[in-house]
Order: structure tokens, then sequence, then C-alpha cells
């Protein structure tokens, strides 16, 4: 039979039961084998109990302290409690200077003391019994969370300055720089909200006109790497340029900002509003003829003038559809003109072909088939758009084009070498 003998308002903090007639504290910690939460206990004295029920500083030393030795348990071990017992007399009863030294040898979890408002500079000068004098009950995780995250950035040589912090509150990052950033200024202090709106303005400015468009040789919503480092890059040079004293972490912070707003405007924009800002100011006039897309799978899809979409828009949809690991080639076919082209995504290529006779009599045509590189993915699109446009004819600018293989293999060969 087990019976709470004393609790606090927290139920995380360890709570004194009787088992069967025993003294003991009780302690969540962990997770099993299921991912359900674990629970230990230990055997413990009448005069241990006194000092927890009066003493918010020891009980939570007391749990700092034994907590590693429930991670050492794992998900199915059992606690070591004569260590646990062990612990019992040097923390709860002995002086504080006993307490600090016992501390300075043994493992503990520093968070959860932070978490109940230890003074942190107390902790860190090994004072530990005198920290524990602006303890709480109630737990702040994300105090916790924050001292971490300064210790990770000490660790690699990063202070930052009172506008650096500012900026990664503002972007939601202070803790967790994989976080995808947002804007949230309540989080900054209100006197360093103008310097962080200043440092915003700037990258705004940098990267107004610059787009992330989507890539869809990597599926529907997934966005062009290159863009991405090009806008970047951009608004980095530009924060550093007018705010030379930030740290790298806090320029990186407001670059990743901008990129990432960009990448959900192209994500959240129709495909054929994404078309539509590629072909501005290209003069692209009504298709007259059908086209076909197949990819390397022999799905074909069916492009028809007079379609209320755009034929680059339905191909680059039938791409993002289709793409795949084991499916990077993907064919536009002009029937009737007889010429088409064949993008190679995995190689960064393509080729155009013509069709220089007809079969006749049985007898096979024949092709011109020219190779060109491809840069990235702003390049397929142009080259796309320009033969919807014009045929294959209108691919003479964006070459060069090689008829001879083994010519092309070594332009490649030499483009991926360098």
């Amino acid at each position: 039979m087990r019976d709470i003998v004393f609790t606090r308002r927290s139920g995380w903090i360890p709570n004194v039961i009787r088992e069967d007639g025993e003294l003991k504290l009780m302690l969540g910690a962990g997770a099993d084998a299921n991912h359900g939460p674990r629970t230990f206990t230990f055997p413990i004295g009448d005069a241990h109990l006194a000092v927890i029920r009066d003493d918010l500083g020891r009980h939570l030393l007391l749990w700092s302290a034994v907590l590693p030795l429930c991670e050492a348990a794992g998900t199915r071990g059992r606690l070591d409690e004569n260590a646990a017992a062990s612990l019992l007399g040097p923390v709860l009863l002995s002086a504080p200077a006993d307490v600090d030294a016992l501390f300075r040898r043994i493992p503990w979890d520093r968070s959860r003391l932070i978490a109940h408002g230890a003074d942190i500079d107390l902790l860190e000068r090994g004072q530990v019994c005198a920290a524990m004098r602006a303890a709480t009950e109630t737990s702040d995780g994300k105090r916790a969370q924050k001292y971490a995250a300064d210790r990770r950035r000490a660790e690699r040589g990063v202070v930052l300055g009172p506008l650096d912090a500012a900026l990664l509150m503002y972007t939601g990052q202070y803790v967790h720089g994989a976080t995808i950033p947002r804007r949230t200024p309540a989080a900054v202090d209100p006197a360093l909200l103008p310097e962080v709106m200043r440092v915003i303005a700037t990258a705004e400015q940098a990267c107004a006109g610059l787009r992330i468009g989507r890539d869809p040789r990597r599926g529907k919503r997934a966005t062009d790497k290159r863009d991405w480092d090009r806008m970047a890059t951009t608004v980095d040079a530009a924060v550093r340029r007018a705010h030379p004293d930030l740290v790298d972490d806090a320029v990186r912070t407001v670059s990743f900002l901008m990129c990432s707003e960009a990448t959900g405007r192209s994500r959240n924009a129709p495909v054929d509003d994404e078309e539509t800002a590629d072909r501005a100011g290209s003069g692209e006039g009504a298709r007259r003829t059908p086209l076909a897309f197949t990819d390397d799978k022999d799905v074909e899809r069916k492009w028809l003038p007079g379609s209320p979409r755009a034929a680059t828009a339905e191909f680059w949809e039938f791409v993002g559809d289709r793409s795949a690991s084991d499916n990077e080639v993907f064919t536009i076919e002009d029937e009737k003109m007889g010429e088409g082209i064949q993008l190679h995504f995995y190689a960064d290529s393509i080729a155009r072909i013509t069709t220089e006779r007809e079969g006749d009599g049985g007898s096979d045509p024949e092709y011109r088939v020219e190779y060109s590189l491809v840069d990235g993915m702003r390049g397929y699109r142009s080259l796309v758009s320009a033969f919807v446009r014009g045929g294959c004819a209108a691919l003479d600018q964006h070459g060069p084009w090689m008829s001879d293989v083994d010519e092309f293999e070594r332009a490649r060969r030499e483009r991926t070498a360098g």
C-alpha cells in the first residue's frame, strides 16, 4: 500500500511516500522502452523528510543529484538505491560548504535547478546552496533552455551583445537555432525594438525584388537552393555593412528570416503565378501546337493549345508530381514540329532534338541531337520557357550546344571538377 506523505505544488518535484510502512522518496525520470514515464523510489529517514519538508533548496538539490542515477538506469535498469541513499545525508544534512564541495565532485542536473529559479552566477561559481535561496516551486523551462543555449554559444566562443540577443528573440531563434524563424516583436525589450527594426529594414531592402522559386525536381513544395543561397548571401552582406558589430548568429537569423518568408510565399503561390513571374517581359505568345510531356517511366501528359494553364506551368507540375531519385529524365516533345528537349536532372544537362528527315518507306527517321550544360533550376526554367515559346531555334542563344557526345562529357566532367 502506498500513501503520499509530502508533496509540493509542482507535480514533478519528488514526493515523499510511505510504502509498506517505509518512507521513500519517489520521482519520475526518463522513459521506458515503450516511451512511458519511469518512476523510481528509494528509502529515506525521518530526518531527511524534515529537511525536504522545510527547505525547498535542499529538496531541489537532492533531486538534481539523484537524476543522473535515474538516467543511468536507462529504459529497463534498476535505480542504484545504495548510491541514491548515499546522497541523502551529504545533500540534506551537511553544512553548505560541504554541499558545495560535494557538487564539485558528483554529476548533477544543472538545468533542473535553473528552471526552478537558482541564481545562475552563484551556480557557476560553485555556491549551490547560496544559489538555491532564489528557488521557487514553480518551474520555468524557458529559463533553462535559454541558459543551455548560452552555454552552447560560449563553447563556440560566441558572446551576444544586447542587439544580437534581441534579434534572436525577435526571430524566435534564441533557444533553438534550427527553429523556423518568425517575427515576434513582443519578445523584444521595447527599448531595443527600434534598433531591431532598423536591422530588419536593412535586410528587407537588400532582398527587395529577389525571389526563391520552387524546385520541382525535388518535389511539389521544394524550393530552389541556389535562390536561397543567393538571397542569404545578399542579405548577409547588406546587414554586415550596415551593422558591423553584429555577431554571426544574429546576422544569420536575419537572413534565415528573409529566406524563410520568401520560401513561404513561393510555396503558397499557385504554379501559374510562378510561371507568370518567370515569363514576365519575355514576350511569350499563345502556342499553336500541342506538347507531350514524358518521364523516364514512360508516363505521358498532354498539353493542348487553348488550355487554361500555360504549358510551362503544366510541365513543371508534371515534374513535381513525378520526379524521384530513380526518375530524373523528362522530355517535352512537339510532334507536329518534329522537335523536343530532354532534361537530365541527374547531370544538370539538356539535349535538344530535331528531326532532320522523316522515316520513309519503313526507314527510321534521322535526328540531330545536341547537348548543353544547365546552370541549376533557373537555367532549366529559362530553357523550357524558350522552347515553349519558339521551339529548338529559340534555344540557340542558350548554348553552347555540342553534338559530339565525347566533347560534351569532357565539358561536364570539367565543370564537376571545377
